[in-house]
């Protein structure tokens, strides 16, 4: 890639990061916390598909 086009995304990226900040600590703040059985529930499909993708992995 070429240098100034190295440059421009390194800008962009952190514009982007440095508008998108203040209103990501507000989220953050006033989000609702998960209770442990919510969080248990979210966990296992994600472990699930962790599971089926290095099976996958493993077949090839």
């Amino acid at each position: 890639m070429d240098l100034w086009m190295k440059i421009g995304s390194a800008l962009l990226i952190g514009t982007m990061l440095v508008i998108l900040w203040p209103r990501a600590k507000v989220m953050f703040k006033e989000s609702p916390k998960g209770s442990a059985e919510e969080w248990r529930s979210a966990l296992i499909p994600l472990l699930l598909v962790a599971g089926f993708v290095l099976l996958l992995i493993m077949a090839l």
